[in-house]
């Protein structure tokens, strides 16, 4: 293929991007990755990575995109927006309720766009053989080793902010992401400016001050890590700052001036279910395992078990100085998983200092 059928081929690979339902697109090579390498591993040496020794086992395929497979020339980026109605942090007034992160409130996005992802890239290889060329891809949604906020931002979706996460100029920072890496030699996409400038919005918002610097983040420190990845018990230092928030966290992602810009989302299935915005503590504190596994059915809070999240559930009705939650609270200090357990008795223990 020529040049010229090369960029006609972008073009039309973008516009069956938009299509599908994706927000943002954008397509970099495959032949870069020393600076992303030299920052996970410093990132790593000072131990930041917590209990995730995943980060540590490829550094190299995670540090570029042909350290995980050689023949990639190319890489699509693709950006599909979850941008909320109204204020995302509302719910952390409510001492009652929980506060689950936005991207969580309905259907497990790594599904969502995993699925539209795998048409885009059939109609890569397809579209690539009717102009005589066989193009192998792979598809990928943040469930391998894969620099994604660095490949989106190569591929001009965004810049990573100073809270490490992607922001866009169309859609802030509300933008998850998706790759897909091919054989095919694909024209870049030109850049779009954008940048943080002087302000420090997400990094003084964050409760527990989880980013030593700017565009540095320390993930013991981060809720999001300690609700989500964090198997064990929560440390106490953290307890008090975590509120209500019983998965993940949104402040730092929430205050961005770029939200501005950013529309709610367009697709329905990364729209809030209503009972997922602020559900009843008590209730959430009551569910076994099989009660969990219903309510959370093709969500990605599912991933994390009945018990990890009742631990959640647990340190938030002991912030909410409610004295109606002590029940709910004292039924499982004599929880089977010690845990579980322990963050019951801590939760009874604050509540009667609160109340």
């Amino acid at each position: 293929m020529s040049s010229t059928a090369f960029l006609t081929l972008a073009e039309r690979i973008r516009e069956r991007a938009f299509a599908l339902g994706f927000d943002a697109f954008g397509i970099c090579d495959a032949e870069t990755g020393s600076e992303t390498g030299d920052r996970l591993r410093a990132f790593l040496a000072e131990g930041r990575h917590g209990t995730m020794g995943w980060l540590a086992e490829r550094v190299e395929q995670r540090a570029r995109p042909q350290g995980l497979w050689p023949e990639a020339r190319s890489v699509i980026s693709v950006g599909m927006s979850y941008a909320p109605e109204g204020d995302p942090l509302a719910t952390l007034k409510q001492a009652d309720a929980g506060n689950i992160s936005v991207y969580a409130r309905h259907r497990d996005y790594h599904d969502v766009i995993k699925g539209l992802l795998k048409h885009l890239a059939q109609f890569v290889a397809l579209e690539a053989r009717r102009g005589g060329v066989d193009a192998a891809v792979k598809v990928f949604v943040d469930t391998a080793p894969v620099p994604e906020k660095t490949l989106a931002e190569r591929a001009g979706l965004g810049w990573q902010g100073k809270h490490t996460n992607v922001v866009s100029r169309d859609h802030g920072s509300w933008l998850l992401l998706g790759e897909i890496y091919t054989t095919l030699k694909l024209p870049p996409t030109a850049h779009r400016a954008g940048q943080c400038g002087s302000c420090t919005r997400c990094l003084v918002a964050c409760p527990t001050d989880a980013f030593p610097a700017p565009y540095q983040m320390d993930a013991r420190r981060c809720i999001s890590y300690l609700t989500i990845e964090h198997a064990g018990s929560i440390p106490e230092e953290f307890r008090e700052a975590m509120g209500n928030r019983i998965y993940g966290c949104d402040d730092c992602l929430a205050v961005c001036p770029w939200n501005r810009f950013a529309a709610e989302s367009r697709h329905l299935k990364l729209r809030a279910r209503e009972d997922l915005v602020a559900p009843k503590l008590a209730e959430l504190a009551g569910l076994d395992d099989t009660a969990f596994r219903k309510l959370f059915s093709g969500s990605p809070v599912k991933r994390i078990g009945r018990s990890r999240f009742v631990r959640n559930v647990l340190i938030a009705i002991g912030n909410s100085g409610e004295p109606a939650l002590r029940g709910p609270a004292e039924a499982l200090r004599g929880d089977s998983d010690p845990v579980v357990a322990e963050a019951a008795c801590w939760a009874v223990q604050r509540l009667g200092i609160l109340s």
